[in-house]
């Protein structure tokens, strides 16, 4: 029997038997082949390059917040399809499929944590849900959230990474840009500090309201941190003004331009963090 006929007969399956799927992860920037528990243990780094991987907010909170601390607020707070929006489906079948694909019922997760032991709020995007859109249900979790850290008086941390406000609930989604900030507003009053984790990509609503609104703001390595997405542009820029726009919303150069603090590293975020808390929130106490 030659190889044909015997692969033909089932030995391609027995040779692939117990092996297990996803082993390898393709990093996009150097374009090596990795090992994915390697990159997941090197909190989604490439130990070639760098290059920052996007991970999903629980992975993110178990790199920023103490094990074991991060108590949720609001989480039965969802999004309701006020306009009957449809595009290719409607906005309610897209809601309950991507509740059910992420395993949440908003593109924002917000609660109370610690770290370093230090009692913080901290809100995050997930970004797998309708990319990490502002929506009416996430605005009302941050304002809950920021409610909460005004009463308690705690430091508050939002990591931010959407693709904006969320067109199937129209204006009912950008007047949550106003909401929020409203809030962060009356937070200020208190002497606080809020602090904002800039991470890949941070574009459009968010970006133009709370995301820049930090007393700190820390972006991750060449995070995108713009307005205007390339999808967005298309084809209404030439190549080259197009890439001159991918280069101009990358981190670092933001950091050159003055509209962020700091560029640091995934796995010295949390360090960071808490030498911030400690500078601004226990120099406060002595003075």
């Amino acid at each position: 029997m030659n190889w044909f006929n015997r692969i033909r007969k089932g030995i391609r399956s027995l040779i692939h038997r117990g092996m297990p799927e996803n082993l390898w992860v393709k990093c996009e920037r150097c374009h090596q082949a990795l090992f994915r528990k390697q990159v997941e243990q090197g909190y989604g780094i490439c130990p070639n390059c760098g290059a920052h991987f996007r991970i999903d907010h629980r992975e993110y909170l178990k790199v920023l917040v103490d094990e074991g601390t991060f108590e949720e607020i609001g989480a039965g707070v969802q999004s309701v399809d006020s306009l009957r929006f449809r595009d290719r489906i409607t906005y309610t079948e897209r809601l309950r499929e991507t509740q059910k694909k992420m395993g949440m019922e908003a593109a924002v997760c917000v609660g109370v944590a610690r770290i370093d032991g230090r009692a913080v709020g901290v809100g995050i995007h997930e970004i797998g849900f309708i990319g990490g859109s502002l929506g009416s249900a996430e605005g009302e979790r941050l304002c809950r959230l920021i409610v909460r850290c005004t009463q308690d008086r705690l430091p508050l941390i939002l990591v931010c990474r959407s693709g904006g406000a969320r067109m199937q609930e129209g204006a009912l989604a950008l007047m949550q840009m106003a909401k929020v900030s409203a809030r962060l507003a009356r937070f200020a009053q208190g002497g606080v500090p809020y602090l904002t984790v800039l991470i890949d990509p941070t574009t459009a609503g968010v970006s133009a309201s709370y995301a820049m609104l930090g007393d700190v703001q820390i972006a991750e390595p060449n995070a995108l941190v713009g307005f205007t997405g390339e999808r967005v542009t298309g084809s209404s820029v030439t190549p080259e003004e197009q890439e001159a726009l991918r280069l101009a919303q990358r981190a670092e150069h933001v950091l050159e331009h003055g509209f962020v603090d700091m560029v640091v590293s995934r796995d010295e975020m949390k360090q960071t963090l808490s030498h911030l808390l400690s500078l601004l929130c226990d120099g406060r106490r002595k003075e």
